[in-house]
């Protein structure tokens, strides 16, 4: 790879790293070339972008990512290192869960997840937990509905009750 390549990359690694808000860096090292093109096609169909990285390109990358401090990230990049860049915080996580059923690999090294920034294996479970935007959308929208729910359930349910009690205290007029 030339200067020139070099540089280009980094560029453009930087300002994919800049416009998404989710990444993983995960070592996938001791895969078979057959695991790893599986690892790649579940990238593919849950919409995660899988690259390996030369870990000094990355780093140059990451320094030049503006409005984002990533500096906690740079312990983790001894060893091989492949990024998952994805939309949603927690689908590459629950993809790595589920891969490591039939697998060691991949290790989570560290995540970005929207401005929070985590470090080491352990935070896998923590990463899985995290629910996404349409989660919290849909169970608000669930918490919302449910007083509205029972004001119309206590309607129609007495609505009998209520329609005897109009016609009662019309007649009493009569």
């Amino acid at each position: 790879m030339t200067r020139e390549e070099k540089s280009q990359y980094i560029e453009d690694l930087a300002a994919k790293l800049s416009e998404t808000g989710v990444f993983y860096l995960t070592d996938t090292a001791g895969l078979t070339v057959e695991t790893v093109n599986q690892l790649r096609e579940k990238c593919f169909k849950n919409s995660i972008e899988l690259r390996v990285v030369k870990n000094t390109l990355l780093k140059k990358a990451m320094e030049n990512v503006k409005g984002k401090d990533l500096s906690e990230l740079y312990d983790v990049l001894p060893g091989p290192t492949a990024i998952m860049i994805a939309d949603v915080g927690n689908v590459p996580a629950k993809l790595i869960k589920d891969f490591r059923k039939k697998s060691n690999r991949p290790i989570l090294k560290g995540a970005f997840v929207e401005q929070t920034i985590f470090v080491g294996d352990d935070q896998l479970q923590t990463l899985v937990d995290i629910k996404s935007k349409e989660e919290l959308i849909g169970e608000i929208i669930g918490l919302l509905q449910s007083p509205a729910k029972n004001v119309i359930s206590a309607l129609s349910s007495s609505k009998n009750t209520i329609a005897g009690l109009v016609k009662t205290l019309s007649e009493k007029e009569s």
